[in-house]
């Protein structure tokens, strides 16, 4: 009787043990599976060979981080088991990472990961977070290139710092007057441009831009505006993408589940949403406050006046990397 106890009460034990495993929130299973479905069916049309990046993710909670979509997982991760609906194995272990990371690099045995906190830890609502995957997804493209480390180490910016930190802490003269002063009165012409981009305004704008841009510029040491130029390929034209997708999402059909989250807003609706806000930063972002937070929404714009100047600019931006100037003979 006592044999058969201790067998009864292992039994119930494991099952228990077993049942305790941590899983993703079902509502996490969903934004990511409308995030990979999107990338699917339109990430081709706006780059090629964007699917082509392992779309690999660590999900940070509170405490455990989930990773999905990684093909060969450090052995610090558990499987907690395969997923149907996402069609992958996932793992987890205790988080490492801050539960409000929105960053991709390479985090588990040398591959692009996307490291992402929750909606709720990241203040995005789920259209939102969808579309910061698709973001931080377009960095992982970036980082399959062959060249991509070779190239960027070739800007001579590190400083020798092997950590890629340099990349948010490149002393660029954030403070300086005088470029304080001709940043502003370069992103108001940036603003004009990018406001009346069908209008009859639009060519005296776009030349007041590229003299404002030559201005800026021009204040600039060689180094500080490849930084510059750096930020504006990696990380403004990544939130560029952003609204690439958005505006082909325009009539997308979410997943009966995801548009049921309370916290869902149509792409339609964001899309209006971020070129107001992008647009408005352009105004309000001070260089010496924002810093290279800047950057984006110029990144961003100035991919507007790309996609006005040169449809086929995208052909040459792994070909030739950090200096979108390059992207059309229209700028002086």
């Amino acid at each position: 009787m006592k044999f058969g106890l201790f067998i009864l009460i292992l039994f119930f034990g494991l099952t228990i043990y077993g049942q305790s495993k941590p899983a993703l929130r079902y509502a996490d299973k969903i934004r990511i599976n409308d995030a990979l479905n999107i990338s699917k069916q339109y990430g081709e049309k706006i780059w090629k060979g964007y699917n082509a990046a392992p779309f690999a993710i660590i999900l940070v909670s509170d405490s455990i981080e989930f990773l999905i979509n990684h093909p060969y997982p450090s052995n610090d991760f558990i499987l907690s088991g395969y997923d149907t609906l996402l069609g992958t194995s996932i793992y987890y272990r205790k988080a490492i990472f801050s539960s409000h990371f929105l960053a991709t690099f390479p985090a588990v045995n040398g591959l692009s990961c996307i490291v992402v906190g929750t909606p709720e830890n990241t203040n995005k609502n789920s259209t939102e977070w969808i579309v910061t995957l698709l973001h931080e997804h377009f960095h992982q493209f970036q980082n399959i290139q062959p060249d991509y480390y070779e190239s960027v180490n070739g800007l001579g910016l590190s400083g020798g710092d092997e950590t890629g930190m340099w990349m948010l802490n490149y002393p660029f003269p954030y403070n300086n007057i005088a470029v304080i002063k001709q940043y502003k009165s370069y992103s108001k012409a940036l603003y004009r441009v990018v406001t009346t981009i069908n209008e009859k305004k639009y060519n005296s704008n776009l030349k007041q831009y590229f003299s404002e841009r030559k201005a800026f510029k021009q204040l600039l040491t060689p180094a500080e505006y490849r930084y510059f130029s750096f930020q504006i390929w990696q990380e403004g034209l990544a939130r560029h993408t952003e609204y690439a997708f958005l505006e082909l999402l325009t009539n997308y059909s979410p997943s009966q589940e995801l548009s049921s989250l309370p916290d869902f807003i149509s792409f339609s609706e964001l899309k209006m949403n971020m070129f107001k806000n992008e647009t408005e930063n352009l105004l309000t972002n001070k260089l010496n406050e924002a810093q290279r937070v800047c950057f984006y929404s110029t990144g961003f714009a100035e991919g507007l006046i790309l996609n006005k100047l040169n449809k086929k600019w995208r052909e040459k931006y792994m070909i030739d990397k950090f200096f979108i100037e390059h992207y059309s003979n229209r700028f002086q």
